[in-house]
Formats: structure tokens, sequence, C-alpha cells
């Protein structure tokens, strides 16, 4: 039975030829990732792993953007209340789950960078398995810039990727870098025009979806068994520190000072 993929609010997907493509639908918000939103991308994975009639799966953004990452009016709005402390108390089991969804997919997963992606949103490209970004896309976690830990996925994948030390400094210091840099340093695998992102990718996914599904799907089971071993291990620890940090006072006014254009002022606390 095909999921009912129109039930998507947030999301827009699209299946063709044995291909799905899974957009992120919220470009007037950047494709800012909300908690509804959130929601439905913990969701969704499950909805594409049962549809027998598709094959791979390609993640983008709509609109010029792939992801701001987490939506900062909103982290402005509910420091102090009652939604904050749920938040803080829903938020590590949710992100947990998103993730380990992703990497229970069999069906290989290629994102195509459209456009800036930053903080959860390039983390969410990351645990793709392969990923075409736009070669003047700013690309990176900056989650310290809004007075937060990198908790939700960064401190697990970035480390594989470029290694513990690069990982650490990129995270610790909310670098962004562009595509073109991105794919230098191993973060990214493909790096190419704006206007050829998602066809660079489609046809990374034409490929795949000409090969032998069981040879392509169990390989990167194998592989994916040591990201597992990796989420489990990092994920409840960071995501508990990012959730500490998202009820501190150097967070509010980062958020603030973000929104304002302004210079931050921290104090530790």
């Amino acid at each position: 039975m095909t999921p009912d993929y129109a039930s998507y609010q947030y999301l827009d997907i699209q299946c063709n030829d044995g291909i799905a493509t899974l957009t992120l639908n919220q470009p007037d918000n950047r494709n800012a990732i909300h908690a509804e939103m959130h929601a439905e991308l913990e969701r969704v994975w499950l909805d594409l792993q049962a549809d027998k009639q598709v094959n791979v799966i390609v993640l983008t953004g709509a609109g010029a953007k792939f992801s701001a990452g987490g939506d900062i009016k909103r982290m402005v709005s509910r420091y102090g209340t009652e939604e904050a402390w749920q938040f803080s108390l829903n938020t590590p089991a949710s992100t947990k789950r998103l993730f380990q969804n992703i990497l229970e997919v069999e069906k290989p997963i290629i994102a195509a960078i459209n456009g800036d992606a930053v903080g959860l949103g390039a983390t969410l490209a990351l645990f793709a398995d392969s990923t075409v970004i736009s070669d003047s896309a700013k690309f990176g976690d900056s989650h310290v810039k809004v007075g937060l830990v990198a908790g939700d996925g960064g401190a697990v994948i970035w480390p594989i990727l470029v290694g513990p030390n690069r990982a650490k400094e990129f995270l610790m210091r909310g670098k962004l870098v562009s595509g073109t840099e991105a794919q230098a340093m191993g973060l990214i695998n493909h790096a190419v025009p704006t206007v050829q992102v998602l066809e660079a990718a489609m046809e990374i996914a034409r490929e795949l979806n000409a090969l032998p599904p069981l040879a392509v799907r169990w390989t990167k089971l194998s592989v994916n068994k040591w990201i597992k071993q990796q989420l489990n291990l990092i994920l409840d620890a960071s995501i508990a520190y990012e959730m500490l940090s998202i009820n501190s006072r150097d967070h509010h006014e980062a958020a603030k000072a973000f929104l304002e254009k302004r210079p931050p002022v921290f104090k530790g606390v």
C-alpha cells in the first residue's frame, strides 16, 4: 500500500520511476526545521522505507536554501516558558528517532544541497549516503553561534567524516564554509554550480536505481553499522548537553542578538 504523502504539510514527496524526491517545503522560512517539520521528518523515512515503488531517495530543499536549521524566532519566543521546558523534555527522544529512522532506511539517500545548509539542516544532509552541494552554498554547524551545543547529530557525523580534531574546531567555532570547501575537506562528495545540483543528484540516483537493489542496500546497511554505533555512543550525551544549553541565558542573548543584528554579550550562564 502506497503511503499517504499528501498528509505531509511541511514536506513534499514526489515519486517517479523508482526515485522519490523528498523536498523540505517551507521556502518562505528558509526551510527552517521547527517542531512540526521535525515530526514529519521523523515519520517520512518510515513511509519511504515501506513504499515498494521507491528504490532511491533524493533529499533537497524548496527555493534558494536547503535548510537554515533551527527556527531562531521560535528559540527567542519560547525561552523561559513552559514550551521551552517541554521542548527540552521531548527533543532528545525525537532527535534520536529522526536519525535512527534515517539510518534504518535500506534505500540509498542522496542529498541535493541546493543552497545554504546550516545547523540541523547541515547535519540532516550529512546523514545521507551521497551528497551533492552548490559550490556557492554556505555549509556548516553554527549551533555555538546561538549559544547551543552542536548536539543534534553534528557531534556524531562530523568526526566520522573529517576526524575528531577537525570536527571539534569547526563545531566549536561554528564556522561556515562554501560548498567547494566542504567538498575539498571531505564533508561533501560533489560540488557543482547551483543550477546543476538537482540533476547531478538525480544522475547518481538513476545509476543506483539501475543497480541490483539488494547488493546496493545491504552494502549501505553494512557501513551504517558503524554510524549507528557512533550514534548510540554519542547522541544521548550530546543532545542532553544541548538541552541544558537551550535554557542558558547565553543562548537567549545569542538568539536575540542574531534577530536584532547586533553583537551578543555572553556571560557564561
